[in-house]
């Protein structure tokens, strides 16, 4: 793998990103792009076959035997805070805790506001009002457990752990906390409650792959996956239209079955100036639209008439819902050293190796990633596929996380 220099990007589907990322600005925007033209060179990642999209969630992720989460001891976790990505780590690293202590998870609550310094200003937000508690279940079925309060039996039996902090509350005295509770002597407790720091910033002790296995049991309540379904069918009209358009004025084009296909696009997520305050909001920097290569329609919030679905919602709903787009593009483009793009590339890479792919060098593969900030083959963006043999999560932060070709 090829790493450019910092200021030195490779040309993005024929066009040059220098001006933007070379700026070293480290906030967000959401940009969607659709292949209206070129379609059929793009087929292989047009269509995703339903059966397969439904083994993907079917699956049980259940060990050997599902008696190895007690249903009856529970851990309970600080309130989790901040952005849609550290609380999804959050929570992961919460639920693992949970396994290592042999405890089920009692359903936390999210943060649906953004305040990194004023605690007291989050929004907190139930767990279920934003993931479907009984399908987590199902899908970690013997691997990790919520469970709910109502679930608690005698809620005098709590142990307070206090988690430790600063330069001497190293990784092993941390794993060496942990172990400790999980033993026997603490098994009187009903419930052994953590204070103190969010579980966001507590040390990791879990390879990538258990921290995907947990991700991809999180589905989105029902409202709000059909609310990410709009946005994704309204980008899918403009690209129809846009083809009917083109096509119309060409000749011997069928026109009604060329319509008849799904309009494949593809979701860019882009470092740029301004960040979480229009993570959620449309492009400011009209540059952006301008000088893609042919075939490539770049699309405006504002021009999918979508605005509306997002102001209703919160902060956390609204990124959930942009994450949800860029999951299900036919093709997603992100920055290596983006935890936002690197949690879509880790679970879209989750999902190929669920469908039996392996890798996704030399051939065309459906879910496929690129990096833009990586040189690739022809100067354009890496292909992307996660490493999921590294130990810790922490290597999906530094943009070396990817399976070279």
């Amino acid at each position: 793998m090829d790493m450019p220099s910092s200021c030195k990007y490779p040309m993005f589907f024929g066009r040059n990103l220098n001006s933007i990322t070379c700026k070293g600005l480290a906030l967000i925007v959401i940009a969607l792009f659709l292949r209206v033209v070129l379609l059929p060179s793009f087929s292989g990642y047009g269509r995703i076959d339903k059966k397969n999209l439904d083994l993907i969630h079917s699956r049980s992720l259940s060990l050997d035997s599902d008696n190895g989460i007690r249903k009856e001891k529970f851990l309970e976790v600080p309130q989790i805070v901040w952005g849609l990505n550290n609380q999804k780590i959050a929570f992961a690293r919460a639920c693992l805790t949970a396994r290592m202590l042999n405890r089920t998870l009692l359903m936390p609550s999210l943060s649906a506001s953004l305040f990194y310094k004023e605690i007291d200003r989050l929004q907190p937000i139930s767990f279920d009002k934003v993931f479907q508690f009984e399908r987590f279940n199902a899908l970690c079925n013997g691997f990790v457990q919520l469970g709910r309060y109502s679930d608690l039996r005698n809620r005098t039996g709590v142990y307070e752990l206090q988690k430790g902090s600063g330069r001497k509350w190293t990784v092993e005295r941390d794993l060496d906390q942990l172990k400790e509770f999980g033993e026997d002597s603490f098994n009187g407790y009903e419930v052994i409650r953590i204070v103190g720091k969010n579980p966001f910033l507590w040390h990791d002790h879990w390879p990538i792959k258990d921290y995907a296995r947990v991700f991809e049991c999180l589905v989105l309540v029902d409202e709000i996956a059909k609310e990410a379904d709009k946005v994704v069918s309204k980008i899918r009209e403009v690209g129809k239209e846009m083809r009917r358009k083109t096509q119309s004025a060409q000749s011997g084009v069928d026109l009604d079955s060329s319509l008849l296909q799904p309009v494949p696009y593809v979701a860019v997520h882009m470092r740029i100036e301004i960040d979480w305050m229009i993570h959620y909001s449309l492009l400011e920097d009209s540059s952006l639209l301008t000088g893609w290569k042919e075939g490539l329609l770049p699309v405006e919030k504002k021009k999918l008439s979508v605005d509306g679905i997002y102001k209703k919602y919160p902060y956390l709903i609204q990124s959930a819902i942009d994450y949800e787009v860029c999951s299900k593009a036919d093709v997603f483009v992100g920055n290596s050293f983006s935890t936002f793009s690197s949690l879509i590339a880790l679970e879209r890479t989750q999902k190929m190796i669920r469908m039996g792919v392996t890798s996704s060098c030399g051939v065309n593969v459906r879910w496929p990633s690129y990096a833009y900030n990586i040189l690739g083959e022809s100067n354009g963006p890496h292909k992307w596929m996660t490493n999921m043999s590294d130990s810790s999560l922490k290597a999906i932060s530094y943009g070396s996380n990817i399976i070279s070709c």
